[in-house]
């Protein structure tokens, strides 16, 4: 159904994950599930399933019952304000309910037609409104966007369910369904179809009213539950700060960081939990004082007083367990899992352990290649991890990653990206004069190369007290073609890179040039979309293999032929040098163990919290302990963190990853084994093999399943090998793991 993007890609703010799963900065939003679309804290306010009024006059000018006459239809960000949502998306809620009730109501048989693209149709206005919403809320917070979240989330949420758990649309549904060998449909006639009845049957169509009604409580009930995690998060990562006020201790910090860290006002240097502000102050302080309270700071988010988390995480947690045994599963894992790649949360599970094992050796031995440089003076702790693990590759590799920053300019960085998807799949990247979210965002007009439009790219890279933390990517608008009626995608890039002083160039490290193509790569995804239904238009499919369009463009950043086109020097125009680049080559997996380790322990949790039965989530008390038990089990040692704590672990408590996280490592496997078809053409530019990844990945959405994409692209299924050897393991070694 097309309503699902709404509820999967919009309400929670439509983000897809930033980085790959081994990389040290990742989102703390994630696509949305259902569940997700959040709700009231207090609930009282909230307009009740059989009361939505909307009068005449509280719609007059709103923007939303307008045509945008704006280029490409773009939405007129300037003549939103936040008093036009509620309106409009209750406007959208009456008229999604008397297209519902025709579908319903129809006295004829039912039909493809008159049911399944019925339903693909409905829902115009409501999903037009969130999905402008969606993303500004996760961009431009405020407290007018944070009290809309509570009402129009869990709104959302009832007429999502009175949709799917509605039993006579369900018959309708089945009906067309059990003739579908008969309906003489096209291929993406066949495949909504499909999903459509399996979108039905997993929400519970086919339960029960009694058990329909419990599956419905217990949505709404999540709804409000991952709002609140999310929002305690924010709240809790925004109040940390540490104000320097003492030059000493801003020891180690570079003149440009420390520039971008100034504030005026307070005379002083602020740290924050943004992550590329706490990334670059654990690399580079001397001050293991600071270190320590910064590192605490982050790994103590949400977890006392009115933000903590751990109560919710447990609720969440129970809440799921028990839907899914209402729905027929052993788990919530097992629910999730069930069309995803890793089939079962087994199969996860032994996948994680195979790369963990080489992983956490591998970070043992970096542990004691540190104390080695450390001495007798103090053992290395997890706030040292970061700055020593600098240290140690400054001195065997002979590279300061500060050494690399002159290269990659942002600008120059982007356009880089721009020519390497024009010489892949011959789309071309222009500037364009539209309207806006802020100041800082820019708008491109993607096409074809024949000049034919295929959408509108922003691109939103500075962090501010409004956006969230991480990187991700967003819709505006999708794309589909019904009817001949072409709607192209309006999608949209976000980071949080630190905005430099006025004048002043904004300079990458390399794990943010890679997040910069990773999230390049999920917008590709999104805006060359061939599909002509929203249900599996753009970026569709399971969580395992959704990051590996963003994953395999990750490889062409570090290739010497792209370096030679963008990694030029901000002030000479100097082409990075050949050493340099080698340098970073023989660099890439220092520290790998850490950050396999870390990733792989967060997953793991992940996966543990929802392999839970509900008998056995219902006796969880202590988040904490929950954790510690589970981390000691696989042998986690005390110096690494796992990537996230559960307190903060946003992607599966508020966000679309629960039981999900380790999909990016998964998609490691298809985006390592993907990228060896043009090394093995001996061409990072092939032309066939591009146009097959254009073709079965970047265009074909949801269109097959997962597995079947890949083969048609790769001509075979993906090997593992490749991931180990790209991560510096011995693959003999995982094997017998």
């Amino acid at each position: 159904m097309k309503l699902k993007t709404l509820s999967v890609a919009v309400l929670a703010a439509a983000a897809l994950v930033a980085c790959r799963g081994d990389q040290t900065e990742t989102a703390a939003d994630d696509v949305a599930t259902a569940e997700t679309a959040p709700a009231a804290v207090e609930a009282a306010d909230t307009p009740a399933a059989d009361d939505v009024v909307v009068t005449d006059a509280e719609l007059a000018g709103n923007p939303f019952m307008q045509e945008w006459d704006t280029p490409f239809g773009v939405p007129p960000f300037a003549e939103i304000s936040d008093d036009h949502f509620l309106p409009a998306f209750k406007k959208g809620v009456l008229e999604l309910r008397e297209e519902i009730a025709v579908i319903v109501d129809n006295p004829d048989a039912p039909t493809f037609e008159n049911t399944i693209l019925a339903l693909e149709t409905s829902g115009d206005l409501i999903v037009r409104v969130g999905r402008v919403f969606g993303p500004l809320a996760g961009t431009e917070l405020n407290a007018k966007k944070r009290e809309l979240q509570t009402v129009i989330y869990p709104l959302w949420t009832r007429e999502s369910d009175k949709i799917t758990l509605n039993d006579t649309l369900w018959q309708r549904v089945k009906t067309v369904y059990q003739q579908r060998d008969t309906l003489d449909l096209g291929e993406q006639e066949a495949r909504l179809l499909e999903l459509t009845h399996r979108d039905f049957v997993r929400e519970g169509a086919a339960l029960d009213a009694e058990t329909k009604a419990k599956v419905a409580a217990i949505n709404e009930e999540l709804s409000g539950l991952t709002t609140r995690f999310a929002q305690n998060l924010l709240t809790a990562t925004k109040a940390f700060t540490i104000e320097i006020t003492d030059e000493a201790d801003t020891a180690g910090l570079a003149d440009v960081f420390k520039a971008s860290i100034w504030d005026d006002e307070k005379k002083a240097w602020i740290i924050t939990l943004d992550r590329s502000v706490y990334e670059t102050f654990m690399t580079q302080s001397e001050n293991r004082e600071l270190r320590e309270q910064a590192f605490n700071g982050y790994r103590n988010r949400a977890s006392d007083g009115e933000t903590d988390n751990g109560p919710l995480a447990i609720k969440i947690a129970q809440l799921r367990a028990e839907r899914a045994a209402l729905l027929g599963y052993d788990s919530h894992a097992q629910y999730v899992l069930e069309y995803n790649m890793a089939r079962t949360p087994k199969g996860a599970e032994d996948f994680l352990l195979r790369v963990w094992r080489p992983g956490l050796e591998r970070a043992k031995q970096e542990r004691a290649d540190m104390q080695a440089m450390v001495g007798d003076e103090f053992a290395i702790a997890g706030h040292d991890w970061w700055h020593y693990s600098e240290k140690v590759r400054a001195e065997r590799y002979n590279l300061d990653v500060n050494e690399l920053k002159p290269y990659f300019d942002l600008d120059a960085v982007t356009q880089g990206a721009f020519e390497m998807a024009e010489r892949l799949f011959g789309i071309t990247f222009t500037k364009i004069d539209a309207p806006t979210w802020n100041e800082v965002v820019t708008a491109y007009e993607v096409k074809e190369a024949d000049g034919a439009h295929l959408g509108v790219f922003y691109f939103d890279m500075y962090a501010r007290d409004s956006k969230r933390g991480g990187a991700w990517m967003n819709s505006f608008r999708g794309g589909s073609n019904i009817g001949g009626n072409s709607i192209r995608p309006v999608v949209t890039n976000n980071m949080n890179l630190t905005r430099p002083p006025e004048g002043e160039p904004t300079l990458l490290r390399f794990n943010e040039v890679e997040t910069l193509f990773h999230e390049f790569g999920h917008g590709l995804h999104g805006v060359m979309t061939k599909i002509d239904y929203p249900t599996f238009s753009g970026v569709d499919g399971p969580r395992d293999y959704t990051e590996f369009p963003a994953q395999i463009l990750e490889h062409w950043a570090s290739q010497p032929m792209m370096l030679d086109m963008y990694a030029k020097h901000y002030e000479t125009g100097e082409v990075i040098p050949g050493a340099l680049v080698e340098r970073m080559l023989d660099a890439a997996n220092h520290n790998q163990g850490f950050r396999t380790t870390e990733f792989i322990a967060a997953s793991l949790l992940d996966l543990r919290w929802h392999m839970l039965s509900a008998e056995e989530a219902a006796q969880i008390t202590d988040a904490r302990e929950f954790e510690k038990q589970v981390l000691t089990e696989y042998g986690l040692i005390e110096e690494i963190e796992p990537r996230y704590r559960s307190r903060y672990f946003s992607h599966v408590f508020a966000g679309g990853y629960s039981a999900g996280y380790y999909a990016y490592l998964w998609s490691e496997i298809l985006d390592a084994d993907g990228f060896n078809a043009f090394l093995e053409a001996e061409d990072i530019f092939d032309p066939t093999v591009a146009g097959r990844l254009k073709k079965w990945i970047y265009e074909a959405g949801g269109l097959m399943e997962a597995d079947e994409l890949y083969r048609n692209f790769r001509g075979s299924d993906p090997s593992i090998e490749p991931l180990l050897e790209g991560r510096g393991f011995d693959t003999a070694t995982a094997s017998d793991s």
